[in-house]
């Protein structure tokens, strides 16, 4: 009885590298050239830019009235916690508070439908400032972020967690929080503020 032969698998050609020497000068790979570095050039490097309103990380644009940023979930929540809007903020932040509502987070909630209908009628008052928006697109957290890394003067009200983690990423933009029926200030870093001499 014969051998038979057995089908090797993935078997692959041998191919030749396009450097070798028996290709052709006019089709063979040219070997890179290493550029040497001057000593003498000078060094470029790329440095993120902060904005003039931040002392370190204290930012001094803050100040009454208050500007404060809310997003969808924090006036479902507060309608949730029976908790006043503008009367709370005042009680968190002992001042004038204006509060700020996109048209993204507008959307939003008119996306939610009739389930969310009392938060849209909250949302529509003459007293929320609308900030209108120019970018594409209705997604309410990227808008968020955006107009908070672009504006310093804004107070963040929000209980998403993922928004929350996003902000915190950027220096001198406190966040606004809901927890045991009140409204809180999430507190700065330790270092925080102006330098201790």
């Amino acid at each position: 009885m014969g051998k038979q032969k057995t089908k090797k698998f993935a078997a692959m050609k041998r191919m030749i590298s396009l450097k070798d020497q028996r290709i052709k000068e006019k089709d063979r790979a040219k070997a890179k050239e290493k550029k040497k570095k001057d000593p003498s050039q000078l060094k470029e490097r790329e440095v993120t830019k902060y904005p003039s309103c931040l002392f370190f990380q204290y930012n001094t644009q803050l100040g009454p009235p208050y500007h404060v940023l809310v997003d969808t979930n924090f006036i479902n929540f507060s309608i949730k916690a029976k908790l006043d809007i503008f009367q709370s903020m005042m009680d968190c932040l002992y001042a004038k508070c204006i509060p700020y509502i996109t048209d993204c987070v507008m959307a939003e909630i008119e996306k939610l439908g009739l389930k969310y209908r009392v938060a849209l009628r909250i949302a529509k008052d003459p007293r929320f400032e609308r900030l209108p928006c120019t970018h594409q697109g209705t997604y309410a957290d990227d808008c968020l972020v955006q107009r908070v890394t672009q504006h310093k003067c804004y107070i963040l009200a929000t209980v998403d967690r993922d928004l929350k983690r996003r902000i915190r990423k950027i220096p001198g933009v406190p966040i606004m929080y809901i927890s045991n029926h009140r409204y809180n200030i999430e507190r700065m870093p330790d270092d925080y503020g102006a330098p201790r001499f």
